[in-house]
């Protein structure tokens, strides 16, 4: 199988076209035309991940490994550690990032995880109409991502409806108009904006709210089911 046709048919799934100016999803590192016999899905590439994926192979992230231009290819920065892995080992790389938070991602993860019915609200909000007490909802966020913790701001002891943006979207604070929103990267100073406006937040990290694309993903392409592996990176952080 050529990356072409595994290229052809994500483009039709989720439209490159989609993403945001910033963003830098798409074929970033191989050549459409080389033939591989495995694809390989993760959220994001860390170091023991390359070691372990075949020669000859595809991988393809949610995270872009490559977002600003790269002067050169020295082993000393993240993305140039791993840019040189995947080159001496013949591996291609695509990165679905914004484009998919639009057409899928949120969905899978407040649908098939979260079990919210929702409304969209925009490009990267769904809304949910829920009526549960603040508390038990935290437990039962905590349940379903399989979270140890959240950090939360609490303005409301009921919960009525709350609005899922994943990953990082508090630079979209302005347009929730829910009682709770539920998203990643949760800065101090945006927390207490969001209390000034008596917007409740619960802090479901970037990468506990976003590992679920590799598993949205998969369910996507029963046509090359047989090729693909999933191979999740992992969390930098650890909880002590």
């Amino acid at each position: 199988m050529k990356i072409s046709e595994i290229y052809d048919f994500l483009n039709k799934l989720s439209p490159f076209e989609l993403q945001e100016k910033w963003d830098n999803s798409g074929l970033l590192v191989g050549d459409k035309n080389q033939k591989i016999d495995k694809i390989y899905l993760s959220l994001d590439l860390d170091l023991e991940l390359i070691d372990e994926i075949e020669e000859n192979s595809l991988i393809i992230t949610h995270h872009p490994l490559i977002f600003k231009p790269l002067k050169s290819l020295v082993p000393i920065s993240y993305s140039q550690k791993i840019a040189i892995k995947l080159i001496q080992k013949n591996i291609s790389l695509i990165s679905m990032h914004t484009n998919f938070d639009k057409t899928h991602l949120n969905r899978f993860v407040m649908k098939e995880i979260l079990g919210f019915e929702y409304a969209e609200t925009g490009d990267f909000m769904l809304k949910a109409k829920i009526n549960m007490p603040f508390e038990e909802l935290a437990n039962y966020i905590k349940e379903k991502l399989n979270i140890d913790s959240l950090n939360v701001v609490k303005c409301h002891n009921n919960i009525e409806s709350l609005t899922l943006t994943t990953g990082s979207g508090m630079s979209l604070l302005d347009n929730v108009s829910t009682d709770l929103f539920l998203t990643g990267d949760i800065k101090y100073h945006e927390a207490m904006e969001a209390k000034a406006r008596g917007i409740s937040l619960m802090d479901i990290t970037h990468y506990e709210s976003e590992k679920y694309f590799a598993e949205a993903l998969f369910k996507e392409l029963k046509d090359f089911e047989k090729f693909v592996i999933i191979r999740n990176s992992k969390n930098p952080f650890k909880r002590l």
